[in-house]
Protein backbone atom coordinates (compact mmCIF):
# COMPACT_ATOMS: atom_id res chain seq x y z
CA UNK A 1 0.00 0.00 0.00
CA UNK A 2 2.80 2.43 0.80
CA UNK A 3 4.33 1.86 -2.63
CA UNK A 4 1.00 2.63 -4.29
CA UNK A 5 0.61 5.69 -2.04
CA UNK A 6 4.06 6.91 -3.00
CA UNK A 7 3.24 6.56 -6.72
CA UNK A 8 -0.21 8.13 -6.47
CA UNK A 9 0.91 11.02 -4.28
CA UNK A 10 3.82 11.70 -6.65
CA UNK A 11 1.37 11.79 -9.53
CA UNK A 12 -1.14 13.93 -7.64
CA UNK A 13 -0.34 15.24 -4.13
CA UNK A 14 -4.10 15.65 -3.56
CA UNK A 15 -4.83 11.95 -4.18
CA UNK A 16 -7.57 10.61 -1.96
CA UNK A 17 -7.52 7.30 -0.12
CA UNK A 18 -9.91 5.92 -2.75
CA UNK A 19 -7.34 6.70 -5.47
CA UNK A 20 -4.56 5.08 -3.46
CA UNK A 21 -6.67 2.01 -2.71
CA UNK A 22 -7.46 1.65 -6.41
CA UNK A 23 -3.78 1.97 -7.33
CA UNK A 24 -2.93 -0.68 -4.73
CA UNK A 25 -5.66 -2.96 -6.06
CA UNK A 26 -7.48 -3.12 -2.73
CA UNK A 27 -10.75 -1.87 -1.35
CA UNK A 28 -10.81 1.42 0.51
CA UNK A 29 -11.73 -0.37 3.73
CA UNK A 30 -8.49 -2.37 3.42
CA UNK A 31 -6.53 0.88 3.46
CA UNK A 32 -8.54 2.01 6.50
CA UNK A 33 -7.66 -1.30 8.16
CA UNK A 34 -4.01 -0.24 8.10
CA UNK A 35 -4.25 3.55 8.27
CA UNK A 36 -6.86 5.65 10.10
CA UNK A 37 -6.91 8.13 7.22
CA UNK A 38 -4.82 10.02 4.71
CA UNK A 39 -2.77 11.73 7.45
CA UNK A 40 -1.86 8.35 8.95
CA UNK A 41 -0.88 7.07 5.51
CA UNK A 42 1.39 10.09 4.98
CA UNK A 43 2.86 9.47 8.44
CA UNK A 44 3.52 5.88 7.36
CA UNK A 45 5.45 7.16 4.34
CA UNK A 46 7.35 9.59 6.57
CA UNK A 47 8.25 6.79 9.00
CA UNK A 48 9.48 4.66 6.12
CA UNK A 49 11.56 7.60 4.82
CA UNK A 50 12.98 8.27 8.29
CA UNK A 51 14.13 4.66 8.54
CA UNK A 52 15.75 4.84 5.08
CA UNK A 53 17.58 8.03 6.08
CA UNK A 54 18.68 6.45 9.36
CA UNK A 55 20.08 3.45 7.46
CA UNK A 56 21.92 5.73 5.02
CA UNK A 57 23.44 7.66 7.92
CA UNK A 58 24.47 4.55 9.87
CA UNK A 59 26.00 2.99 6.76
CA UNK A 60 28.09 6.09 6.01
CA UNK A 61 31.79 5.32 6.30
CA UNK A 62 33.87 7.00 8.97
CA UNK A 63 35.40 10.34 8.10
CA UNK A 64 38.48 9.99 5.93
CA UNK A 65 41.36 12.27 5.12
CA UNK A 66 39.23 13.70 2.28
CA UNK A 67 36.16 15.45 3.69
CA UNK A 68 35.04 16.61 0.23
CA UNK A 69 34.92 13.00 -0.97
CA UNK A 70 33.10 12.03 2.23
CA UNK A 71 30.43 14.69 1.62
CA UNK A 72 30.10 13.71 -2.04
CA UNK A 73 29.82 10.03 -1.10
CA UNK A 74 27.13 10.78 1.46
CA UNK A 75 25.05 12.87 -0.96
CA UNK A 76 25.38 10.13 -3.59
CA UNK A 77 24.27 7.57 -0.98
CA UNK A 78 21.31 9.54 0.32
CA UNK A 79 20.13 10.90 -3.06
CA UNK A 80 18.26 7.68 -3.99
CA UNK A 81 16.48 7.84 -0.62
CA UNK A 82 15.46 11.42 -1.29
CA UNK A 83 14.47 10.48 -4.82
CA UNK A 84 12.29 7.64 -3.57
CA UNK A 85 10.51 9.85 -1.02
CA UNK A 86 10.62 13.16 -2.86
CA UNK A 87 6.84 13.38 -2.89
CA UNK A 88 7.05 14.11 0.85
CA UNK A 89 8.58 17.49 -0.06
CA UNK A 90 5.37 18.47 -1.82
CA UNK A 91 3.25 17.06 0.97
CA UNK A 92 5.16 19.12 3.53
CA UNK A 93 4.25 22.25 1.59
CA UNK A 94 0.60 21.28 1.60
CA UNK A 95 0.42 20.84 5.38
CA UNK A 96 0.25 17.04 5.17
CA UNK A 97 3.50 16.98 7.18
CA UNK A 98 4.30 19.53 9.83
CA UNK A 99 7.63 21.37 9.45
CA UNK A 100 8.74 20.07 12.86
CA UNK A 101 8.16 16.51 11.64
CA UNK A 102 10.20 17.16 8.49
CA UNK A 103 12.98 18.59 10.69
CA UNK A 104 12.89 15.47 12.84
CA UNK A 105 12.98 13.24 9.76
CA UNK A 106 16.03 15.03 8.31
CA UNK A 107 17.92 15.54 11.60
CA UNK A 108 20.19 12.46 11.33
CA UNK A 109 21.37 13.45 7.84
CA UNK A 110 21.74 17.08 8.88
CA UNK A 111 23.86 16.09 11.89
CA UNK A 112 26.10 13.86 9.79
CA UNK A 113 26.63 16.60 7.20
CA UNK A 114 27.39 19.10 9.95
CA UNK A 115 30.07 16.73 11.25
CA UNK A 116 31.52 16.32 7.75
CA UNK A 117 31.59 20.09 7.33
CA UNK A 118 33.38 20.50 10.67
CA UNK A 119 35.93 17.89 9.62
CA UNK A 120 36.38 19.56 6.22
CA UNK A 121 36.90 22.97 7.78
CA UNK A 122 39.72 21.51 9.84
CA UNK A 123 41.20 20.11 6.63
CA UNK A 124 40.86 23.52 4.98
CA UNK A 125 38.68 22.27 2.13
CA UNK A 126 35.34 23.85 3.11
CA UNK A 127 34.54 27.51 3.62
CA UNK A 128 34.64 28.87 7.14
CA UNK A 129 32.31 31.87 6.76
CA UNK A 130 29.16 30.02 7.83
CA UNK A 131 29.32 27.62 10.82
CA UNK A 132 28.80 23.92 10.04
CA UNK A 133 25.29 23.65 11.56
CA UNK A 134 23.75 26.49 9.55
CA UNK A 135 25.75 25.50 6.46
CA UNK A 136 24.36 21.96 6.75
CA UNK A 137 20.84 23.43 6.74
CA UNK A 138 21.72 25.64 3.77
CA UNK A 139 22.96 22.64 1.79
CA UNK A 140 19.79 20.75 2.73
CA UNK A 141 17.72 23.74 1.62
CA UNK A 142 19.62 23.67 -1.67
CA UNK A 143 19.15 19.93 -2.28
CA UNK A 144 15.44 19.65 -1.43
CA UNK A 145 14.33 21.96 -4.27
CA UNK A 146 16.57 19.96 -6.62
CA UNK A 147 14.62 16.84 -5.60
CA UNK A 148 11.41 18.77 -6.20
CA UNK A 149 12.64 19.68 -9.70
CA UNK A 150 13.11 15.96 -10.35
CA UNK A 151 9.59 15.40 -9.00
CA UNK A 152 8.21 18.02 -11.39
CA UNK A 153 10.18 16.62 -14.33
CA UNK A 154 12.20 19.80 -14.90
CA UNK A 155 15.52 18.15 -14.03
CA UNK A 156 16.97 14.66 -14.04
CA UNK A 157 19.86 13.64 -11.83
CA UNK A 158 21.40 10.44 -10.52
CA UNK A 159 22.90 12.35 -7.60
CA UNK A 160 26.00 13.54 -9.47
CA UNK A 161 24.71 17.08 -9.97
CA UNK A 162 23.34 17.22 -6.43
CA UNK A 163 26.63 16.08 -4.90
CA UNK A 164 28.54 18.60 -7.02
CA UNK A 165 26.13 21.35 -5.92
CA UNK A 166 26.61 20.36 -2.26
CA UNK A 167 30.39 20.58 -2.56
CA UNK A 168 30.17 23.97 -4.27
CA UNK A 169 27.84 25.21 -1.53
CA UNK A 170 30.41 24.02 1.01
CA UNK A 171 33.06 26.16 -0.70
CA UNK A 172 34.77 23.78 -3.13
CA UNK A 173 35.64 25.26 -6.54
CA UNK A 174 33.19 24.06 -9.24
CA UNK A 175 35.78 22.22 -11.37
CA UNK A 176 37.30 20.57 -8.32
CA UNK A 177 33.85 19.62 -7.03
CA UNK A 178 32.87 18.03 -10.35
CA UNK A 179 36.16 16.09 -10.50
CA UNK A 180 35.78 14.94 -6.88
CA UNK A 181 32.22 13.69 -7.45
CA UNK A 182 33.24 11.97 -10.69
CA UNK A 183 36.07 10.18 -8.91
CA UNK A 184 33.87 9.10 -6.00
CA UNK A 185 31.19 7.95 -8.45
CA UNK A 186 33.67 5.86 -10.42
CA UNK A 187 35.66 4.40 -7.52
CA UNK A 188 33.58 4.86 -4.37
CA UNK A 189 36.70 6.14 -2.65
CA UNK A 190 38.39 9.48 -2.15
CA UNK A 191 40.86 10.70 -4.74
CA UNK A 192 44.04 12.30 -3.61
CA UNK A 193 43.34 15.33 -1.43
CA UNK A 194 43.24 18.77 -3.06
Amino acid sequence: MLEAARRELARDPDSRLEDIAGAAGVARRTVYGHFAGRAALVEGLAAEAAEAIRLAVTSAPAASSDAAADLARFVLTVWPVGDRYRTLIRLARGQDLLPAHVDELLAPARDLVSGLLTHGRRQGVFQATVPPGPLSRAIEAHLLPLLDCVNQGTWSDDGTGAATAALIAAGVAPDTAAAKVDHVRRTGSPSSPF
